[in-house]
């Protein structure tokens, strides 16, 4: 099978599309490369609709700890303590056993069974938690002089949060978002490594490199494939997350803009 003929065959294989057995005996570099490349799909799939998703769940928990209310406060804390708290391997576990409890009570949890949706789920929940908390200091580092302008101005409630509070706490928060959001993305990995099985061995990126891995006794080529499309992964998201960041501080002087930097996050 020539390369082409490779890249037809398996390119969009992890979404269910095209030759359904894997490549069996000579385990060449472009089935390798195109495999791996199909599985990413995935990877991205799952980073960005949690991300996207987990977003507004973020804003809503930094408001609700922020809040002098113990009704929102209190399960604001609990819920970010929770998913803060625990290793997100073993949420993919809790999640998948979870739903699948769920799944003999109400036919409507049987799609949380696969990890199409019930990963995303846990990865939602998981970055929703992480991100509140840096929205939440982001929120109590507004300066005090910014909401004082706004009062006299005469903005008050919804109006002085959306035309203060929430621009500042974005501009503060950002760059630590943008890390957030690359972890989430490196995070993705864990899926099919958890409890949540790969049907029909439509799997992600890591899964089809432990594959080729396992078959050839040699590590060192699937796994460098892997990681140079997670590299690439990055710098794509720290263009986009870039230029929001531009967006978000265009008012400021040159000298005083906030810049992203990757930082790497060795604890989750």
């Amino acid at each position: 099978m020539s390369c082409y003929e490779t890249i037809q065959a398996y390119a969009f294989r992890s979404l269910g599309y095209g030759e359904r057995l894997l490549p069996r005996g000579e385990y060449t570099l472009c089935e390798q490369f195109t495999l791996i490349g199909s599985g990413m799909m995935l990877n991205v799939y799952f980073g960005v609709l949690a991300l996207v998703s987990g977003f507004f769940l973020a804003v809503a928990l930094a408001v609700g700890k922020a809040s002098p209310n113990a009704m929102f406060r209190k399960p604001a804390e609990w819920f970010v303590f929770v998913f803060r708290g625990s290793p997100l391997f073993i949420q993919f576990f809790f999640g998948y056993f979870c739903f699948l409890s769920l799944k003999g009570v109400s036919g409507f949890f049987d799609p949380f069974t696969s990890a199409w949706l019930g990963a995303l789920v846990v990865l939602f929940c998981n970055t929703a938690a992480y991100s509140g908390e840096i929205f939440y200091g982001a929120l109590l580092s507004i300066p005090k002089g910014d909401i004082e302008a706004a009062d006299a101005y005469g903005m008050t409630g919804w109006l002085r949060f959306k035309r203060v509070t929430f621009p500042t706490m974005m501009r503060l928060a950002w760059p630590a978002y943008t890390n957030e959001g690359i972890f989430l993305f490196h995070a993705t990995t864990l899926v099919f490594f958890s409890g949540f099985p790969a049907k029909r061995q439509q799997g992600d990126a890591l899964y089809y490199a432990s594959y080729f891995a396992d078959k050839t006794f040699n590590p060192f080529i699937p796994y460098p494939i892997l990681a140079g499309y997670f590299i690439l992964l990055t710098l794509v998201l720290i263009l986009i997350f870039g230029q929001f960041n531009k967006r978000l501080n265009r008012h400021l002087p040159q000298n005083k803009r906030s810049k992203i930097k990757l930082r790497m996050n060795l604890l989750r």
